[in-house]
């Protein structure tokens, strides 16, 4: 019995899905408070054509649709960029991922960072 993995199951969703031109998955499950080796936190860039003329939340509502069952399971966390090939090439860019800061429903300190941060 083979598991595949949802970095692998992402991307081949995505692909056959979006058509895009460029499709990058990161694993961020580093950056988390979970076991060592997890998959449950990704990021996600996807220049398609299919997003000419949709606002960024009709993209992102498209990725979403498509990992309906990987975000209903095993993914924890998406972090989405969805571009056009025209936005691509004129800002070849990643975004970064800001550093973790808890929010599991156990971590009592949670607000007092959520403060911290605001001020």
């Amino acid at each position: 019995f083979y598991q595949v993995s949802p970095r692998t199951t992402i991307r081949t969703k995505l692909a056959q899905a979006l058509k895009p031109e460029h499709l990058e998955v990161m694993n961020e499950s580093h950056m988390h408070a979970v076991p060592a080796g997890s998959e449950s936190h990704f990021r996600v860039l996807v220049v398609s054509p299919q997003f000419e003329g949709l606002s960024l939340l009709q993209r992102h509502r498209l990725v979403n649709e498509t990992l309906r069952e990987e975000l209903s399971s095993c993914v924890h966390a998406l972090a989405i960029q969805a571009k056009t090939p025209q936005q691509w090439s004129s800002n070849p860019s990643l975004a970064k991922s800001p550093p973790c800061m808890g929010g599991s429903k156990h971590d009592n300190t949670m607000a007092e960072k959520l403060k911290a941060g605001r001020d």
